[in-house]
């Protein structure tokens, strides 16, 4: 019997990124297949953005505090990051980079624990199985296949759920994403990735990247559905990622959604942006700045009002203030916890260089 094929046409993502509201807040014609989220959804979504890009500047600014070893500021990308995790249920899989702190603390998980990677104290501050979250993952593109495998593993257990992996553009140009995709799109895995193209991988941008129109298209070659939007539109979305996660749920495999968006501050902050893109660049993307655009358009729909706004950055201001007190209190830490749990059963090499550091640390104290 020959293999089941679909046709390019229901692969293919929409000529221009789908958008429901313009960079001034204003609603655009709807577009066609996509309904618009629940008017509680998005003043939801204005609450967790807003809180979302307190708790960057604060975790920003613990870095220059001595606090943090290194933070990459997803400032800019608030509404792909909430955007994600309002569209997943809570016992839905996310699977996290580096760069996706903000969609964690979205999700409800403790920004100090979020924080003992960056801060160098412990492999990953949070329970994975618990929350249904991945460790945020700093190489690129390998957290996509781990997706993919549990989300077999849901689809052989025949669960009623969903994996979303997030990635960045730069991600896409590894052999691991391509190779998830690849796989995924066999399987049939109720998996969504969900590229964010911020234009620039650390400093390479895009056009040095790819000769790809968009990189939604690169789900066609692997018979995957795709889709592009526009990544500052919350509205926009959450609309698309509905569609997309609701598109596995019902075991029709894989989706590949990419949202055209902009990474406002540099890679991290050990990184000088300014020698590779200029200030008016930067300014121009401000103009679509994602949190201002769902203000004004909840402000016409009469959804926001000053009361509400004030009472929204009051809460994330109490947020950042208990997350900053908390960072300031000295880590209990123990250095020998370096060798636990790299392996399950330890090698007599690590058990050696466990004693070396034992030896070291007891010597120090005498």
């Amino acid at each position: 019997m020959a293999a089941r094929r679909r046709a390019p046409s229901g692969l293919l993502p929409s000529a221009k990124p789908v958008r429901f509201v313009a960079e001034d807040g204003s609603a655009c014609p709807p577009p066609a297949g996509y309904a618009e989220p629940a008017e509680d959804r998005l003043r939801e979504a204005y609450r967790r953005m807003v809180l979302g890009r307190r708790f960057d500047t604060q975790a920003t600014a613990l870095t220059k505090q001595g606090r943090l070893a290194v933070y990459p500021s997803a400032a800019g990308q608030e509404a792909c990051q909430i955007g994600a995790v309002l569209a997943l249920r809570d016992d839905d899989w996310l699977f996290p980079t580096y760069r996706d702190s903000m969609a964690l603390v979205a999700r409800g998980l403790d920004p100090v624990e979020l924080m003992a990677l960056l801060r160098g104290t412990w492999h990953s501050g949070f329970d994975p199985y618990a929350t249904y979250t991945a460790p945020q993952c700093t190489p690129l593109a390998t957290q996509t296949l781990h997706a993919v495998g549990l989300a077999d593993a849901l689809r052989r257990r025949k669960e009623d759920r969903v994996v979303l992996a997030l990635i960045g553009d730069g991600g896409t140009s590894e052999g691991d994403f391509h190779e998830a995709l690849n796989f995924a799109a066999v399987v049939r895995a109720p998996v969504v990735f969900f590229v964010q193209n911020n234009r620039f991988a650390i400093s390479v941008p895009l056009e040095k990247q790819t000769a790809a129109p968009a990189l939604a298209y690169k789900g066609i070659g692997y018979g995957i559905a795709s889709e592009q939007v526009d990544g500052n539109d919350l509205v926009a979305v959450l609309s698309v990622l509905d569609k997309a996660v609701a598109h596995a749920r019902q075991g029709n495999g894989p989706f590949l959604v990419e949202a055209h968006t902009y990474r406002m501050d540099a890679h991290t902050n050990a990184d000088d942006a300014t020698r590779y893109r200029d200030a008016a660049e930067v300014e121009r993307w401000r103009e679509a700045d994602p949190v201002s655009r769902l203000e004004q358009h909840l402000r016409e729909r009469e959804l926001l009002s000053d009361a509400d706004v004030e009472a929204d950055r009051a809460a994330a201001e109490e947020f950042a203030a208990d997350f900053r007190q908390r960072m300031n209190e000295e880590p209990d830490v123990d250095p020998l916890e370096l060798f636990d749990h790299v392996y399950a059963r330890p090698t007599r090499e690590l058990a050696r260089q466990r004693e070396m550091l034992r030896a070291e640390l007891a010597a120090q104290e005498d």
